[in-house]
């Protein structure tokens, strides 16, 4: 099969597949032309409540194709870029699922996710400094972001990779997994995401991710959900709340 980027919709959940098994699904230029657009169109989907993004098989990403990197080394970053950007900014919860190398691009689109969930074994690594690229500021400052300066800038400044622990031990992991329990936590913790209130979902990743000029949008949308009425009734029932609101600000 053809690198490409695979993806299917079960019980809520968008799962998103880079398949490039023959280069441990290192991402070509097309791969990373097709994000952005396919991300568009699950976002759009209100049966989608949550993404998962993860590899094919035993790896993650290994990062760009390097033959993609020596024809045009700044439109496949830009391209990168645009594609990190896009999974960054995918309006309902983010969850990177890795096993094996996470390593330069791959590195970068986990980074772009809101959570990220390991398997032991997995190695990281933000390599441009073996290649002599100049990595992206935005992806520089959201890896700085969850690791901390120092951290950051003993990736950026080394290539070296580092374990799953001191992924974890450093705040890039979220949570770390046996061998062989990966895509049972990822299912048992995604179906307690779609479970929960959008609404609280969105206007979260909103202001974590650094825009907090918006209160008075999400408070119009707040009043107009219906949700918190139910969420405070449900509890009060002692049953599962059933919230409506959707991440396009309409109801389901």
């Amino acid at each position: 099969m053809e690198p490409r980027l695979l993806h299917d919709v079960t019980d809520s959940v968008a799962t998103v597949v880079i398949h490039h098994p023959g280069k441990r699904n290192a991402m070509t230029a097309e791969m990373w032309r097709a994000l952005p657009p396919l991300l568009d169109t699950l976002a759009a989907d209100p049966a989608v409540r949550a993404l998962v993004l993860t590899g094919e098989g035993g790896t993650f990403c290994a990062g760009a194709d390097i033959s993609t990197l020596r024809a045009e080394p700044s439109a496949a970053q830009a391209l990168s870029v645009l594609a990190e950007e896009a999974l960054a900014a995918f309006p309902k919860p983010t969850v990177a699922a890795v096993r094996g190398h996470c390593v330069g691009g791959g590195a970068q689109l986990a980074a772009a996710c809101d959570l990220r969930f390991a398997e032991e074994g997995a190695l990281f690594g933000v390599t441009p400094a073996k290649l002599g690229i100049v990595y992206p500021a935005s992806a520089t400052r959201r890896l700085v972001s969850l690791v901390g300066p120092g951290t950051a800038k003993y990736l950026l400044f080394s290539g070296e990779l580092i374990d799953a622990e001191r992924a974890l031990r450093t705040g890039f992991v979220d949570e770390l997994l046996p061998e062989g329990e990966l895509a049972k936590r990822v299912a048992e913790f995604t179906r307690v995401l779609v479970s929960r209130s959008q609404l609280t979902q969105a206007s979260a990743k909103e202001f974590a991710n650094g825009r907090t000029d918006r209160d008075g949008y999400w408070a119009d949308q707040a009043r107009g959900s219906g949700d918190t009425t139910e969420g405070v009734t449900a509890f009060l029932e002692r049953r599962e709340p059933r919230f409506t609101w959707t991440a396009s600000g309409t109801t389901s």
